[in-house]
């Protein structure tokens, strides 16, 4: 019994932020836990549509577990500073807010010049994924099929938070409720964070990465983990309830322990 919790311990890896500390959750799964990350249900709900295309959006090889991309994506900008695999994120050139060159990534080490998303809100999925096909995105089926893509057009077209309403993109300040947020977090997030987010650490013991520092030091993507989950990794989202609650959870969690 000790062994197997300590194996759902290590993969309900919830909200922890991906540029701050680097991991392959698909490492961390239990056999019995690949439907529930990497499948999808028989009927499948919107709120559960979208939340998989943010996934897609965020990291598509472990959303999807698909073999890592080994080349630069031919479209990312030369006087960009990311190399290999992480070029073919969308969340790269995109950014965590939508936003690209006018949000968070404006300047800094994920600068690209490539605007954001937000005009596609509300556009024909269909258009989008067909444009997420062609040139210069390039995504060819052996890597997104299009069912999946599907999914990520979905969510650029009715998924799209704004992030903005709720983080201080120069301050990176949440805009939340902490007591409501803290009443969410000690009854759901808490089950594998523990109550002051420090059970799980996917630094180590000189830089630890716990919910209260990647909540600190990248709130955006905390933020789109909140409502969409980690890829590749056995958590929950906040989808299917209102942003705000994830404004809430997120604002708190910005008071716990960061060492």
């Amino acid at each position: 019994m000790k062994i197997q919790l300590s194996a759902v311990v290590i993969a309900l890896s919830c909200c922890l932020a991906s540029e701050v500390v680097s991991a392959d959750p698909k490492s961390e799964l239990r056999e019995d836990q690949a439907d529930f990350v990497h499948g999808a249900p028989e009927s499948e709900s919107d709120s559960w549509l979208l939340a998989a295309g943010g996934r897609i959006y965020d990291n598509w090889w472990h959303a999807l577990d698909r073999e890592k991309p080994t080349s630069m994506h031919p479209a990312y900008p030369a006087t960009g500073k990311q190399s290999g695999a992480n070029t073919w994120r969308c969340k790269e050139c995109h950014g965590w807010d939508y936003r690209g060159r006018d949000g968070k990534y404006a300047s800094g080490s994920h600068f690209t010049g490539i605007k954001g998303i937000e005009a596609a809100k509300g556009d024909d999925p269909a258009a989008i994924a067909k444009m997420l096909r062609g040139a210069p995105h390039g995504y060819p089926a052996t890597m997104i099929t299009d069912k999946e893509l599907a999914r990520v057009a979905a969510f650029v077209s009715r998924g799209q938070d704004e992030t903005a309403k709720f983080v201080d993109v120069k301050t990176g300040n949440v805009k939340g409720d902490v007591k409501h947020g803290e009443a969410i977090f000690q009854t759901t997030c808490a089950a594998c964070h523990g109550f002051d987010g420090r059970l799980l650490n996917r630094g180590d013991k000189d830089a630890p990465a716990y919910v209260g520092t990647d909540a600190n030091a990248a709130p955006d993507e905390v933020l789109h983990k909140i409502r969409n989950s980690h890829p590749g990794a056995a958590m929950i989202s906040l989808r299917a309830f209102p942003i705000e609650d994830a404004a809430d959870v997120l604002a708190y969690a910005k008071t716990l322990p960061q060492k």
